[in-house]
């Protein structure tokens, strides 16, 4: 018999296969198909920290910060008539969450400091909600900061929240920056129950037609696993806490391939987006004929066989394949 269970940091859930936050995972209809189609867990949509800061104050004006001002979060806010997403509302999704689903259910906040919005996951544990991924948006492109100036900011907002709330934490972050092996070491050491490996960034573009700033794609392609795949490989079995991947995750094999390179679970969220929710079914059912095939019986069987600290040639993963790929390469 397969045995698709897995472990989500210290959360146990049935399928490796978690709903990612996303405009999917912000209503109790769409949390219940999720749930039946065989998600294992569910990451609500992210509440961004302005989101919580700008409802505690009177108005926008109140947050000065410059810091403040992303193109991503500004869709959020109606700037006459205030936030369209409520915190009251967001706490009402999870109680309603946990009261019609039996998979675990994962707050989800965006944030860029650790200043006045840290009292909120207080309230996310009153409502239920059975752990709390911070998705930590910091883009280290000011050129007066050093590299140790955005690290104490993740530090300082992950020792703020586990001050305020003991459920398990999860920490969301980007590839960029430096000595990243390094870096993501030192967060898994804070005593988190996971990494998720990697977050997607707004992204701009450029309308050459009407000479303006644009947004680039939304949605993840297939092809953008390979980042995080490498990371997974790399990292696995090195740092103290599970390792989730996330981005390119489109189906069954990127679920495989993420597993082998050493995740404990990975999320889904663009391929729901194309595909439609059904087709997670599909990615569970696919996963589990190829474990049938390979004679595996449970995700441990298979999981970090092919990870850095289990290879028989660890280059892999860096300088011996880069030269393999490019001197085959026509005309390389």
């Amino acid at each position: 018999m397969i045995d698709l269970s897995a472990h989500y940091g210290s959360l146990k859930i049935n399928t490796p296969v978690v709903a990612g936050s996303s405009g999917l995972t912000d209503n109790i209809d769409t949390l219940t198909e999720l749930e039946k189609n065989g998600a294992g867990a569910v990451v609500l949509k992210s509440l961004f920290e302005e989101e919580i800061i700008r409802e505690m104050q009177s108005g926008l004006n109140a947050m000065s910060s410059p810091s403040f001002i992303y193109p991503e979060t500004l869709e959020f806010y109606d700037y006459f008539n205030g936030p369209k997403e409520s915190t009251s509302g967001y706490l009402d999704l999870i109680k309603e969450a946990k009261s019609r689903l039996k998979i675990p259910v994962i707050a989800s906040i965006n944030c860029i400091d650790a200043e006045h919005w840290t009292y909120f996951p207080q309230q996310i544990k009153k409502s239920g909600a059975d752990a709390l991924e911070l998705n930590i948006f910091i883009l280290p492109a000011d050129l007066s900061k050093t590299n140790d100036y955005y690290e104490t900011i993740y530090s300082r907002i992950i020792e703020a929240v586990k001050k305020q709330v003991d459920i398990p934490l999860f920490i969301k972050l980007s590839p960029y920056a430096t000595h990243l092996a390094n870096f993501l070491q030192k967060i898994s050491e804070t005593k988190i129950d996971g990494l998720v490996l990697f977050n997607r960034f707004y992204n701009p573009d450029i309308d050459i037609d009407k000479m303006e700033m644009s947004s680039g794609p939304v949605l993840s392609s297939y092809t953008d696993i390979h980042q995080s795949l490498r990371w997974v490989g790399i990292l696995s079995g090195q740092i103290h806490c599970s390792l989730i991947a996330s981005t390119g995750i489109h189906d069954y094999t990127g679920v495989i391939k993420q597993i082998l390179a050493g995740a404990s679970a990975v999320q889904v969220t663009s391929t729901l987006y194309k595909n439609g929710i059904p087709y997670l079914l599909k990615i569970i059912d696919d996963l589990k004929s190829w474990m049938q095939k390979k004679n595996f019986t449970s995700i441990n069987d298979f999981k970090g066989k092919l990870s850095q600290v289990q290879s028989q040639n660890p280059a892999v993963y860096s300088r011996v394949q880069f030269m393999k790929y490019f001197r085959g390469f026509p005309n390389g």
